[in-house]
């Protein structure tokens, strides 16, 4: 599925490729653990959302507009290579995995908060992630470079995240709106079903590129764990500084600590030809953050009163 090219080149030059056939799995894979999330969600899930407007604006103000930014600052300070650095821009443009909402729950947080924020930073970030990108990628010069290498299409970039996030999350809601039992048993089925493909497809890819990952892993190790922890501590006082309940900081931070590596995967595969300093960091992501986001949700739930 993948192809790994010479490792003796400098990172910048490794290329992680995906077939034809591999990238249409993980296309699908995401459009289909998107679906699976969507059918649990209510069209008044907005509307309770709404009602407090605040939690709205802190929400999207850590996940769309903070993490960007403070990402793009860390950069200018660490220097990492171009392409980790365009690595960990991508992660930050990303919305939220699908897995914070499992988190959420498990560390005491605002599960229903939790649904709501998902569902609708997927709406927002089918023009907020190709923005980010484009934006902050084109404020640093090393990135910028690569941007111009690539020729980065933002519409062909925009139209990739609505069909496979934008268009699921409707027909999901959709059909929880109308056929709510029939949503619940598809959605029993389908969502463990679809988080096992993806799963099973990142590793997959780790195996066959085994021999790059232990030869590369430790530059980028740092870069993500660092980047990780700061998100979770960015969303959480980033609430905490607008006054928000304990239980909602707690769901802020797993929205912006969690974010959806898988989708920054497949967009470095689509249009940055499996960059390897990209893929490598992406991948990296979006094992870690499942660990530390259960550690961090396990830590909490133990420790109601913090």
């Amino acid at each position: 599925m993948f192809l790994l090219t010479d490792t003796t080149i400098n990172i910048d030059d490794i290329k992680i490729n995906f077939d034809s056939e591999g990238l249409w799995i993980l296309n699908i894979a995401i459009a289909v653990i998107m679906f699976g999330v969507a059918l649990g969600i209510r069209i008044d899930d907005f509307s309770r959302l709404f009602k407090n407007p605040k939690i709205v604006f802190v929400g999207v103000l850590s996940q769309f507009i903070l993490l960007p930014a403070v990402t793009f600052f860390a950069i200018l300070i660490i220097e990492p290579h171009p392409s980790f650095a365009l690595g960990m821009m991508m992660i930050a443009a990303c919305p939220g995995g699908n897995v914070s909402n499992f988190f959420s729950k498990m560390a005491g947080g605002n599960a229903a908060l939790s649904v709501s924020l998902t569902a609708f930073a997927t709406l927002i970030c089918i023009f907020m992630t190709p923005f980010n990108l484009q934006f902050w990628g084109s404020m640093y010069e090393p990135t910028n470079e690569i941007l111009k290498t690539v020729e980065l299409n933002w519409v062909d970039l925009l139209k990739l995240v609505s069909l496979i996030l934008g268009i699921p999350l409707i027909l999901g809601m959709v059909i929880k709106h109308y056929h709510s039992e029939i949503a619940i048993k598809i959605e029993k089925i389908l969502k463990p079903l679809s988080m096992t493909v993806f799963i099973v497809l990142i590793f997959v890819a780790f195996s066959q590129n085994l021999d790059v990952f232990v030869s590369y892993i430790h530059h980028v190790l740092f870069l993500v764990i660092f980047h990780n922890i700061f998100a979770f501590i960015l969303g959480f006082y980033t609430a905490k500084s607008f006054g928000l309940k304990q239980q909602d900081c707690k769901t802020i931070s797993m929205e912006t600590g969690i974010q959806n590596g898988g989708l920054g995967l497949l967009l470095i595969f689509g249009f940055f030809d499996g960059l390897g300093g990209m893929a490598l960091l992406a991948a990296f992501w979006g094992i870690w953050d499942v660990f530390s986001g259960m550690a961090l949700a396990t830590f909490w739930g133990r420790k109601k009163n913090i």
